[in-house]
């Protein structure tokens, strides 16, 4: 599936209307069946549906190494996901994962909000340390890469980064999307992700940041700002959380001994 299309608008400019042409991005549904129930369905951006499908899996809780997966079949052109597990897990439990939960997090003062939150989140146990430089670098090669977002303004992206360089980047409407895509490659590729790096085009809202652990990051970086909640819940599980990275500033709002002044800077 194409995940741009043109469209005939009118688009005001210097004083004047006038007819043209601009980038739309496209957004489907996508249902996921598991184990030949319906299990969800969200809209996101038609591509790399089979990373998204296993990583939205495993930020839910269903999975956690690609081995856990008998099969799994994607038709682009109906929206369907088709996934068997090895172990015959009922979709019904999912609305009990969804619902509120009051719980203390990592034993401490904050508190998740859903059960599948409290199954699944993990402190981190990076020990991965970036100077200054690196994360302008990183959110600089975040932004500079997204060629969608550069015509149509209407994604959010996010890319997982080792110390030295970008191993992968997505692009989706849903800006969970983005991030459940990248947890897919990691399950998929088996790459370990304790030391590395999320960087993201959007805020780091609670439940941004409740992915990040999920995937298993000990550090985000973003070019936008976070909620009060989301860097609560950054303190209590370990994560460092850089926002506002915008020319050569940035802000640290949790466990700032990652972020480390060396020579290079």
């Amino acid at each position: 599936m194409e995940i741009l299309s043109s469209r005939k608008i009118v688009r005001f400019q210097n004083g004047v209307l006038q007819d043209a042409e601009d980038s739309i991005v496209s957004e489907h549904p996508l249902t996921i069946q598991l184990n030949g129930e319906e299990f969800a369905t969200m809209v996101c951006s038609p591509e790399n549906i089979r990373e998204l499908t296993i990583g939205f899996l495993a930020s839910e809780g269903f999975i956690r190494r690609m081995e856990e997966i008998k099969d799994i079949q994607i038709d682009e052109s109906k929206g369907f996901a088709y996934v068997e597990l090895h172990t015959q897990t009922s979709t019904a439990s999912h609305e009990f994962h969804s619902k509120r939960f009051i719980g203390s997090c990592c034993g401490k003062s904050r508190q998740f909000y859903f059960h599948n939150d409290a199954r699944t989140a993990r402190t981190s146990t990076s020990k991965l340390t970036l100077s200054p430089s690196q994360c302008i670098s990183f959110m600089k090669q975040l932004q500079d890469g997204s060629q969608t977002f550069q015509e149509t303004g209407g994604v959010h992206n996010a890319a997982l980064f080792s110390a030295d360089e970008m191993i992968v980047s997505r692009t989706d409407i849903g800006r969970h999307n983005a991030l459940d895509k990248i947890l897919g490659y990691c399950i998929e590729n088996r790459i370990p992700v304790r030391d590395k790096v999320i960087a993201f085009s959007g805020r780091i809202s609670s439940e941004v940041l409740l992915k990040a652990s999920k995937i298993g990051v000990g550090i985000i970086l973003s070019k936008s700002a976070p909620t009060d909640l989301a860097i609560k819940l950054a303190e209590d599980l370990n994560i460092t959380a850089v926002g506002f990275i915008r020319g050569q500033s940035f802000n640290v709002y949790s466990h700032p001994e990652r972020i480390v002044s060396g020579a290079e800077d």
